[in-house]
């Protein structure tokens, strides 16, 4: 199962990290002073990126 992994970081700050069914970490966040602030970048993301598309900007030449 996919999950947001909520923690505070050594310098106090709230992050969170999306980890895979495996519990490898797939991507992390940046720091927030508030965890609320965090909790609402979790939300923003679960809303605003089911039809999100790739933006490859990598040169054809390099694949």
């Amino acid at each position: 199962m996919y999950k947001f992994e909520v923690y505070k970081d050594k310098a106090g700050e709230f992050r969170f990290r999306f980890k895979a069914s495996n519990g490898e970490t797939m991507f992390g966040s940046e720091g927030y002073k508030a965890k609320a602030s965090a909790l609402n970048a979790i939300e923003s993301i679960k809303k605003n990126s089911p039809g999100a598309v790739i933006d490859d900007t990598t040169k054809a030449a390099d694949a």
